[in-house]
């Protein structure tokens, strides 16, 4: 790769890894041009060289992490050797966050906007296919009835008791109900 398109891949990668580090803290709609700008230590004009909207830049990152997120959860749950174990597994992986992180604000932040933007709608849209699928498809293996119905259960809980978690409220023995549902 030539300088100039080695360069200009990490003034990409530095704007994608400001507007990570920026839809949690500010939000979504409150990342302008400017303060992407300001944070990458660029000038805006490079934000819309490299990109065609700020919109553009913010989904670009989002769907980013949220893929890295799903791929490590998708590794763990599927490493493991039994339906129980997969649950406990899945469970396990989104432990590290409590609703209050940078990375679980980032999703609820992409849903939200992603409500509003039938683009980004589509992206989220195709990761929990994606992921429900893969998970469905490792269930089925395991003989669990229903297992697209099942996966489909799954990742929603999961994400339900990360926004719950953002709330407050705890889930005692939620791990004991998802076990039943795929024994």
């Amino acid at each position: 790769m030539a300088p100039t398109a080695k360069q200009g891949q990490a003034v990409r990668q530095r704007l994608l890894a400001a507007a990570a580090e920026l839809i949690p803290e500010r939000g979504w709609s409150a990342v302008s041009t400017r303060i992407l700008a300001d944070r990458a230590e660029v000038t805006p004009s490079v934000v819309h060289y490299h990109f065609s909207s700020v919109q553009e830049v913010l989904s670009e990152a989002a769907i980013t992490a949220m893929r890295q997120v799903l791929a490590v959860t998708d590794e763990l749950f599927t490493s493991a050797t039994t339906p129980a174990a997969g649950v406990d597994a899945m469970l396990a992986s989104v432990e590290q966050y409590d609703g209050t992180d940078p990375m679980s604000l980032l999703f609820v932040e992409t849903y939200l906007a992603a409500t509003r933007d039938e683009r980004l709608r589509a992206q989220v849209a195709d990761l929990v296919t994606d992921f429900r699928t893969r998970v469905a498809d490792w269930l089925a293996i395991h003989q669990v009835a229903e297992p697209a119905a099942t996966a489909a259960v799954l990742a929603a809980t999961v994400d339900g008791l990360l926004l719950h978690r953002a709330l407050g409220p705890d889930s005692p023995g939620a791990t004991a109900v998802l076990r039943r549902l795929v024994s």
